[in-house]
């Protein structure tokens, strides 16, 4: 392999793994994968790829096709780990993705080209932390069964469920999971997502139909949501930056405290506490060197 095709092949594992984290970080409640776009040092570009989508199809689609692969692959075979994680090690897995959001600040600091303490920027930045504190802190555990059963009334609830969920996913520091909890339907579409994949392994044909038409509702719904909010953070974007940056910089820093605060008490041990730090400075150490990798492959 020349040394040119090495190089591409190299940034487009990192566009990969980007992709993944993105993608793993929208299932975990508390985390959002808008943060983790942000993180990475990818969130404006992806924002500009799907708006652009319309005028510059091909080229938006070229760029974004990896991110998403990284984000279906991340999702498929990472679920079922961040599962068990999140069971067995809650606090430590909570560390990495605290360590992933926090890794990325530095990057968009300087980026945003901002001072906080300016009035105007530090009174969006401490409402926007706020908001995110009181997301956290009216979270309630989910009443829904996780079965699903296809009917016109359930297919549109799952449309609006994935247009919802999606319209937040994308707003850093908003968890499109923990809206989904919310709403009552995180652990039904975890569930089904498993279900699905397990059906794909074992030749199960009405498991994988019925998956089927479960993920292509939620899909419909979170297109729909991507495109409608995209377009108002690109306007965002273009026409008031700074106070957009200083809104996404307070979301950003309230998220490791509304992660934290969405684990029980008894996680909060000496030896939890302990073994958390070095998997925080394992994710922070990862933003850092992914957050200056190309965007592009």
């Amino acid at each position: 392999m020349t040394n040119h095709r090495f190089k591409k092949a190299l940034r487009l594992t990192i566009i990969l793994i980007k992709g993944a984290l993105i993608g793993v970080a929208n299932i975990i409640p508390g985390v959002s994968g808008g943060t983790m776009a942000v993180s990475m040092g990818v969130y404006d570009q992806l924002i500009k790829a799907i708006t652009s989508l319309r005028r510059s199809f091909y080229q938006s689609l070229r760029f974004l096709a990896p991110y998403i692969c990284g984000a279906v692959l991340g999702i498929a075979a990472l679920s079922f780990i961040i599962r068990i994680t999140l069971d067995r090690f809650p606090l430590q897995t909570a560390g990495l993705f605290i360590g992933l959001i926090l890794g990325g600040l530095p990057a968009l600091i300087v980026k945003s080209k901002i001072r906080l303490i300016k009035p105007g920027y530090a009174g969006l930045f401490i409402f926007s932390f706020a908001l995110i504190l009181t997301l956290a802190l009216v979270n309630e555990p989910e009443l829904q069964d996780s079965t699903f059963t296809f009917s016109i009334q359930s297919g549109l609830q799952l449309f609006a469920v994935g247009t919802i969920a999606a319209a937040t996913m994308i707003i850093p520091g908003v968890s499109g999971s923990l809206i989904m909890m919310l709403l009552g339907w995180y652990n039904t579409i975890i569930v089904q997502i498993s279900l699905f994949i397990e059906a794909v392994f074992t030749l199960n044909t009405e498991a994988f139909l019925n998956g089927l038409i479960f993920l292509s509702l939620l899909g419909a719904g979170i297109v729909a949501g991507i495109l409608g909010v995209a377009k108002l953070i690109e306007m965002l974007f273009r026409k008031a930056s700074k106070l957009t940056y200083a809104f996404i910089l307070g979301l950003i820093a309230a998220s490791p405290m509304a992660i934290l605060l969405g684990l029980s008490h008894s996680v909060f041990t000496l030896t939890n506490i302990l073994t958390a730090l070095p998997a925080a400075a394992a994710g922070f150490l990862l933003a850092l060197l992914l957050s200056r990798q190309p965007a592009v492959v």
